[in-house]
């Protein structure tokens, strides 16, 4: 095709790389898949097969009631090649899309081998490529690429360990317990949120941080952690008050059904500008999910605690994409260096691949001349967008799974389950994506 005799090169041979290569494939653009494996392979992964799944073989929810499953049926309906690849070998998993990993890998390895305008290409990428090119190298990129990427972005703009604190949805919290008010009445108060605890409760809550079951380091993670930013039971491991004077301090706080100042105070902070969504302050923690949802939930406000994201520490090399990539989802100095998938600070596999879909698209639009594709905010193709680039988020940039609050809300109901109206807003995606893409499409195509 004249307007792409010039490969496009795609480093990385995960799920976001391969959906880039063979989008762009298909779509008549030539392709360099630059994959270090067999040569070499990340401390994670146990194969030479490309788009390897090595932590799940859970793609997660399939129900369209859930944000991961709406995105699922997004990427569906716009002809993803990792998708199709899924359903092709799902295995039974309940309510979740599992997959065979070892015959979903060798499907994916196949259909790149199969497709004539990608040349793979065995290569230990030390570098930034020249010319039009895709970094999909994901979240364990190889020192010596991370290490140009850092120099290029700047070394604060590349994180490579993650601390993540939960993220607790709104209509799940006990307003009628837990009160808003900021430090001394700082500012408005509006920021900031207040779950109180009784010296017994907070006694309580610290052995059960210390004694909860949590996930081990891999071989090839740092045990060290920043002082400024400790997970939660390394905190309450140097002795029985040292949350009550760090992140669960109550100094400044008064509990409004008592006029008095608790002992302890777990504070939440506004995600995002609808406040549909709390930031659980200073409760980054390796505990294990499920201990996580069991543990919080003894807080006083929090019974019923829905959790959007829960806490996290793991070594993760991401970009501060909202700071370093542009509207269009390339380098913000470079129109024509792209990144995708979990190197932007997406998480999981079918986020990661969505990613990947997002950005052939906009490389597919500057080879064609034409403007930047921007799916509408209300799908869940641009609610993971909207993530990319920080908008309507109110604390700092991390690493995130798709979730409800990235999405632009519903006008509330009266007496609606909370189940409805995010099915409301999953068929709002379907409507507009839909329409969206009948129009953008065709001009893909060329």
């Amino acid at each position: 095709m004249s307007d792409a005799q010039t490969p496009v090169t795609v480093v990385g041979g995960g799920l976001a790389g391969c959906e880039v290569a063979l989008q762009l494939a298909r779509r008549g653009v030539p392709v360099r898949l630059l994959e270090m494996k067999p040569l070499k392979r990340t401390p994670a992964q146990t194969s030479d097969k490309l788009a390897e799944l090595v932590c799940s073989n859970s793609f997660r929810a399939a129900d369209v009631g859930n944000a991961i499953g709406l995105l699922k049926w997004e990427m569906r309906h716009v002809g993803s090649a990792i998708m199709a690849a899924a359903d092709v070998h799902a295995v039974p998993a309940g309510g979740a899309l599992a997959v065979d990993r070892e015959r979903f890998a060798d499907a994916i390895t196949a259909a790149i081998e199969a497709e004539p305008l990608i040349e793979r290409v065995a290569e230990v990428v030390e570098e930034i490529p020249d010319g039009l090119s895709v970094i999909a190298t994901g979240p364990l990129t190889d020192s010596a690429l991370a290490k140009a990427i850092a120099a290029r972005a700047g070394r604060e703009s590349l994180a490579f360990y993650d601390a993540i604190a939960p993220i607790i949805d709104a209509d799940s919290i006990d307003w009628d317990v837990v009160w808003r008010q900021s430090r001394y009445d700082k500012g408005d108060g509006a920021d900031y949120a207040n779950a109180p605890l009784s010296a017994e409760q907070y006694a309580a809550f610290v052995q059960a941080v210390i004694d909860g079951d949590k996930v081990r380091a891999h071989s090839f993670e740092d045990a060290k952690f920043f002082e400024g930013c400790l997970p939660i039971e390394v905190m309450a491991g140097r002795g029985p008050q040292t949350l009550s004077f760090g992140p669960l301090k109550p100094v400044g706080l008064t509990d409004p059904r008592t006029g008095e100042q608790p002992h302890a105070v777990v504070q939440l902070r506004m995600e995002n500008r609808e406040a549909t969504a709390w930031n659980m302050v200073g409760f980054q923690t390796r505990l294990r999910y499920p201990e996580q949802k069991r543990i919080f939930r003894t807080i006083p406000g929090l019974e019923k605690a829905e959790f959007l994201r829960f806490g996290s520490v793991h070594r993760n090399t991401y970009l501060h994409s909202p700071s370093l990539l542009s509207d269009a989802l390339h380098f913000h100095d470079d129109p024509a260096l792209y990144f995708a998938g979990q190197i932007t600070g997406v998480e999981g596999y079918v986020e990661s691949t969505a990613c990947g879909l997002l950005v052939a698209w906009h490389v597919l639009a500057k080879l064609r001349g034409l403007d930047a594709p921007v799916p509408p905010p209300t799908t869940a193709f641009g609610a993971l967008r909207r993530h990319l680039r920080a908008d309507g988020i109110l604390s700092d940039y991390s690493p995130s799974n798709l979730n409800w609050s990235f999405f632009p809300p519903v006008e509330k109901r009266r007496r609606e389950k909370k189940r409805d109206r995010r099915l409301r807003m999953s068929q709002r995606a379907q409507h507009d994506l839909a329409g969206w893409w009948a129009e953008t499409a065709p001009r893909l195509e060329g």
